[in-house]
């Protein structure tokens, strides 16, 4: 008898996103996946456009930052007994049409997390947001000990393995960066990356990420687990490696 197949859920966490958020959780449901929305208190028709959709939408009445927004959809997912998470932000930036590649990566790289990684594209990344993605893969690289590409991306594939660390120490963007150095350190979990387009153009609304505090937060966030885990030098040699990125897209996959 063959094993049963993971069974997956898409998990959007969304903040005033009514003018693409109706597209975006429609697209993520003819993948024919569960789709979890966490509302992080809206004050727009957000709310009101995805309660029309047939999905499992959570609110939290006040703001409460990405971080616990991520924290709601992982508790729902592991209530309902999921293998795995995937997610998405809700303006837009990411496609439901890049999951299938991100799903066969996991089914290559088994129990991995798996990151779309903005690779595609790059010169529609405004050049602040580039350099500070860069500063983040850099440091984030040395906190987990190996090489990652995209560190900041939120479109992820989260394996079980991780989905109980939601109760780590961390808010707001800085959650992300504390699941990936966590599962890593201390899981042993692996992480690959799918490259997929960046996409900052068009009707996008100002991202709820600041290349300043939320780079800051991480930043001392990170120094903090390079310190807290040691071997600063044998981790940052590690880290300087090609990351694993596959192009299931392609049917093949190589080592950058």
């Amino acid at each position: 008898m063959s094993a049963a197949a993971p069974r997956y859920c898409i998990l959007i966490p969304c903040l005033n996103e009514e003018r693409a958020i109706g597209r975006v959780v429609g697209e993520a449901l003819e993948l024919g996946l569960p789709v979890i929305v966490v509302d992080d208190g809206s004050d727009d028709r957000t709310p009101d456009i995805v309660s029309a959709l047939p999905v499992t939408l959570l609110r939290h009445e006040t703001r409460r930052g990405k971080g616990e927004a991520l924290r709601t959809g992982f508790r729902e997912a592991l209530r309902h007994g999921y293998d795995a998470v995937v997610t998405m932000d809700g303006d837009g930036q990411h496609l439901a049409s890049d999951i299938p590649a991100m799903l066969a990566a996991s089914h290559r790289y088994p129990g991995s997390i798996v990151i779309g990684a903005r690779l595609l594209q790059r010169e529609q990344q405004p050049p602040g947001r580039r350099r500070a993605n860069a500063v983040a893969d850099w440091g984030i690289s040395w906190a987990c000990g190996r090489a990652i590409a995209d560190t900041q991306s939120g479109q992820r594939l989260y394996p079980r393995e991780t989905l109980d660390l939601v109760d780590l120490p961390a808010e707001h963007f800085v959650f992300e960066a504390a699941v990936l150095i966590t599962a890593c350190r201390e899981r042993g979990v692996g992480v690959v990356s799918v490259p997929i387009a960046s996409r900052y153009q068009g009707e996008f609304r100002l991202s709820h990420f600041s290349p300043v505090r939320d780079v800051s937060r991480i930043t001392f966030y990170t120094l903090g687990r390079i310190i807290h885990y040691g071997e600063a030098v044998a981790s940052y040699r590690r880290s300087r490696a090609r990351p694993t990125i596959v192009d299931e897209r392609e049917t093949r996959h190589t080592e950058h």
